[in-house]
């Protein structure tokens, strides 16, 4: 496979940006190669700068649910931006988005869009330590809620990738504010929460972990950080960045029916645009201001072009039997990636949830941060480097999820599943 062009543009990219990318995880630098540049995109798709088909299941890392340059979303971003790209000001998009996500989300009374994840948890987490007058904030091992610092510890899929505990810059005064704590683990948990010496604000989770790989939760370990979170005042955050419009309409929340006081939001939202939002309880968003005293802002919140992406996204998702249709593409796909595994590999586990899963190269099972890394990353960079020379794009970390779109064919699946064999057959 030619990658001339690619070379060529990470060469020269590494002299004008840190690494040569502007997200660690795309330097490729944990499966051993240099990133391909991605020039167009179109349904289950992706072509590099050297012409280069790939079948892509990074989905832009989820939002793509659609697939790629989606005719309806495509459609509804250019009517918009035949208005101007960017107001600083209200629009009618922010409300009709706004009312979708409110009628879909059943813990959500009231929602604030922000421009990225990151700022949706960041803000979050600022809203539920001024709503409670406390300042911890409790969160999992190998879960990540982006880079603001309160979360880079033991945090997920880019912290781990790289190999580091952490980051500097990071003042200690910031992170001993934070707690974490083992995945599906009851007693810790219980014990942690009940430490009236911490001080908690709130508990901060992905309800199905996407950055140590996909972990699922087991269901009474979700049961008992509700009620132990209820019991004690301590604010519940779900953060669905993945999981939100993905695991269900209704998000994680909806599918295992645990109801959270926050929710932060991404990724789908904006059909693929920079968007993210938070959004709960009303007694709680009313303390952000202008409303109440907690202050939170951005200058190009509630854009409307990523608006209209994300209410034609939201409009496509609501038709009858969307869910249906793609879990079971996406299961029979599993069951049948899980078989070839067992034949050709003396170590997998695949865990999934909806359409997005990780095949572990670990015996398994793989249910917190500890077992996620008896995965073998050396293997599974074999397996990357030979899957991607073959047409298929995954994710450039043994520590991340690979995710079905409508727009994956039989022929897509069949053709991946086919190639898996041939590179398993040599791992």
């Amino acid at each position: 496979m030619n990658t001339t062009r690619s070379t060529a543009l990470f060469t020269k990219a590494q002299q004008l940006i840190p690494g040569g990318v502007n997200s660690p995880v795309r330097a490729c630098k944990s499966v051993g190669c240099d990133p391909r540049f991605i020039a167009k995109a179109k349904g289950s798709k992706i072509w590099d700068v050297d012409g280069n088909e790939y079948i892509d299941f990074i989905c832009s890392w989820g939002p793509m649910i659609l697939g790629h340059n989606h005719p309806a979303v495509k459609e509804a971003i250019t009517k918009a931006m035949e208005h101007g790209t960017s107001f600083g000001a209200p629009c009618a998009l922010e409300v009709e988005l706004a009312e979708m996500v409110v009628d879909a989300l059943p813990s959500v009374d009231m929602a604030r869009f922000v421009s990225s994840g990151t700022e949706a948890t960041m803000s979050a987490l600022r809203l539920a330590r001024g709503y409670t007058g406390k300042n911890v904030v409790v969160k999992f091992d190998g879960c990540y809620h982006g880079h603001a610092d309160s979360f880079l510890v033991k945090a997920g899929s880019g912290v781990i990738t790289l190999g580091i505990p952490g980051s500097p810059g990071v003042p200690e005064d910031i992170v001993k504010n934070t707690v974490s704590i083992p995945y599906n683990n009851i007693e810790v948990l219980e014990k942690t929460l009940r430490d009236e010496s911490l001080d908690i604000a709130c508990l901060i989770m992905e309800p199905v972990a996407g950055n140590m790989g996909v972990v699922l939760p087991k269901p009474e370990f979700l049961q008992a950080i509700r009620a132990l979170t209820a019991e004690l005042g301590i604010v519940l955050i779900f953060d669905e960045v993945i999981t939100g419009f993905r695991v269900s309409y209704g998000g994680a929340q909806s599918h295992f029916d645990i109801m959270p006081d926050l929710t932060c939001l991404g990724k789908i939202i904006g059909g693929g645009l920079p968007v993210g939002a938070y959004g709960g309880k009303a007694e709680i968003m009313k303390h952000i201001s202008p409303e109440g005293p907690v202050y939170q802002a951005g200058t190009l919140s509630g854009n409307p072009l990523a608006m209209a992406a994300g209410i034609a996204t939201l409009t496509e998702l609501k038709k009858p039997g969307f869910y249906e249709t793609l879990n079971a593409k996406a299961e029979k796909f599993a069951e049948e990636l899980q078989g070839i595994a067992n034949k050709h590999l003396d170590k997998s586990c695949l865990n999934r949830q909806g359409s997005v899963m990780t095949n572990f190269f670990a015996k398994g099972p793989i249910t917190d941060f500890d077992s996620a890394m008896t995965a073998d990353a050396d293997k599974y960079g074999m397996y990357y480097r030979e899957m991607l020379d073959k047409g298929v794009y995954l994710a450039p970390s043994q520590f991340e999820g690979a995710f079905i779109s409508l727009a994956h064919s039989d022929d897509d699946l069949s053709r991946t599943l086919e190639i898996t064999e041939s590179v398993f057959r040599k791992l």
